[in-house]
């Protein structure tokens, strides 16, 4: 089981050291780990009436047999047509949207209807239509234009998804303000109490959180954002078992929380459950608005699972989403890439076996003290070095004659190996870690600390896991090629790293 990136849809965490909200780009928020039950989810039922809402129906056939599939609502009918948008209304929006992809582009062309009419609206109408937009574009997932618009329009509706739009952007102290508003506007007290407990969380105010949530418990038995505000101070606390628990009772009432589901893929992720996160996350993507967060960790994981298409494809929709995201360009651009790379499995464990064997120290081969002597004055220790040096600069050596060249040979042939291998292959397999000498008790610590400390992005986390790089020393010792050269790890993945041992006055072997 895992996790990785943590906060809710739509909100940035940090690059990608994962994203740990839906809204972080798309996260509800904290990272953290647990072993984490998958939950059936029953499908979401479709709004039913007698009205236009419910006039679109999907329809198909088999051998012939006609049959309907699934009665779509009208989004037209509920934002276009009527002049009030009220409360009620937004649980039909919602799973109008989660009908798939046809409904968000619908939901898009509504949003073009309104722009123009808010054009040539009077004052009055103006209002209704800004309210209207601001819904809409949170559940577009834009959140700039959503404030703009929530902030013209009137009513305790309006306050309510103006402080949610505030909390997904980090706009604390606004949306405390909004929060506050919708309240006294006569917006339900303990659905607002939830929303603000979950600002505070956020701010790092457990306590006061925590007290909120103690004033409403009664909630606890049919609310599932209750559930999920308890589990997001549960993992505050570092009670990942609790808050897996809470998120799961919460998915238990609302197959559609974004904030659970993400939770779960999160914790999932992290753990290592890659399957039971894709699930949770493509969960994510049925139910708008979709965080950077979502894409970003989900577009990762596919790529970790050879499944560089659908990674391309959520990259592409973060670009689209905001164009001057440069790291969503260059993933974009590395899982395109990957599309026509060939993998081999069984090509990587031969080189991995094929690294062991340059590890091997020359002192467990018979050699003549003569040779013995000669390799150690050059610091030749391992079947590796032998294989970074040219016979002729072995030769040059004092001492070191054709006998001797004979002897490192037969070692070498008997391993498969020839001396300068490794230059000819341009040092394809050198990676063994160097002594590094007169370096200072400060310095040997800090060399010595693990990789982890560098608080890296997934990505580049497990590329060290596949290099088998532990500590920040290891990391110095190899060169920039050697990190490319190694699978998902790409120009993104290596500007970060850099960036990162920069801050400790460090750098790659070569730069």
């Amino acid at each position: 089981m895992g996790y990785r990136c943590g906060f809710f849809p739509g909100i940035s965490t940090h690059d990608r050291n994962s994203i740990a909200s839906p809204s972080s780009p798309i996260g509800w928020d904290l990272p953290i780990l647990v072993p984490i039950c998958m939950i059936s989810f029953s499908r979401l039922a479709c709004f039913s009436t007698g009205s236009r809402a419910t006039a679109d129906v999907r329809q198909g056939s088999v051998e012939g047999e006609s049959f309907v599939t699934e009665q779509l609502i009208d989004l037209r009918a509920l934002l276009v047509e009527r002049e009030e948008f009220e409360g009620s209304m937004v649980a039909k929006l919602r799973e109008g949207l989660a009908q798939g992809a046809a409904q968000v582009r619908n939901l898009k062309e509504i949003n073009e209807i309104l722009t123009k009419r808010l054009t040539a609206a009077a004052p009055a109408q103006q209002t209704k239509l800004h309210l209207k937009l601001g819904v809409v574009q949170f559940f577009l997932g834009r959140m700039g234009l959503a404030v703009e618009h929530l902030a013209q329009a009137e009513g305790p509706l309006a306050a309510f998804f103006l402080g949610r739009a505030h909390t997904q952007q980090g706009a604390f102290a606004e949306a405390i303000a909004a929060f506050d508003k919708a309240e006294k506007a006569g917006y339900a007290a303990q659905q607002v109490q939830l929303q603000r407990a979950g600002v505070l969380r956020q701010q790092g105010q457990l306590g006061e959180a925590k007290t909120i949530l103690a004033k409403i418990k009664d909630m606890a038995a049919h609310n599932a954002e209750y559930h999920f505000q308890d589990g997001g101070i549960a993992e505050a606390e570092g009670d990942i078992v609790r808050a897996a628990r809470a998120y799961e009772r919460a998915v238990e009432l609302d197959p559609s929380h974004t904030g659970s589901l993400f939770r779960l893929a999160f914790l999932n992720d992290l753990s290592g459950n890659d399957e039971d996160a894709i699930r949770y996350y493509e969960k994510c993507l049925k139910h708008p608005p979709i965080g950077k967060g979502v894409l970003y960790n989900l577009g990762v994981l596919y790529e970790d699972n050879n499944q560089y298409d659908k990674a391309a494809e959520c990259y592409r929709r973060l670009h689209k989403i905001d164009p001057l995201d440069e790291r969503a360009r260059l993933f974009t651009k590395d899982a395109e890439a990957s599309l026509s790379m060939y993998y081999s499995p069984e090509d990587e464990q031969t080189n991995v076996q094929f690294r062991q064997v340059l590890e091997i120290p020359i002192t467990d081969f018979e050699l003549s003290v003569r040779s013995r002597n000669c390799l150690k004055r050059m610091n030749l220790r391992t079947l590796g070095d032998l294989t970074r040096v040219s016979e002729v600069q072995l030769l040059s050596s004092k001492n070191f004659g054709e006998t001797s060249l004979l002897e490192i040979r037969a070692i070498l042939d008997s391993k498969g190996l020839r001396v300068g291998q490794s230059l000819e292959q341009g040092q394809q397999y050198e990676f063994r870690q160097r002594s590094a000498p007169n370096l200072s008790p400060e310095e040997q610590a800090l060399l010595s600390k693990p990789v982890s400390d560098l608080n890296l992005s997934v990505r580049a986390r497990k590329c060290m896991l596949r290099l088998n790089i532990n500590t920040i020393g290891d990391l110095c010792q190899r060169t920039t090629d050697e990190l490319l050269e190694a699978k998902n790890f790409g120009v993104t993945s290596l500007t970060e790293v850099k960036e990162r041992l920069t801050q400790y006055g460090l750098k790659l072997r070569g730069d």
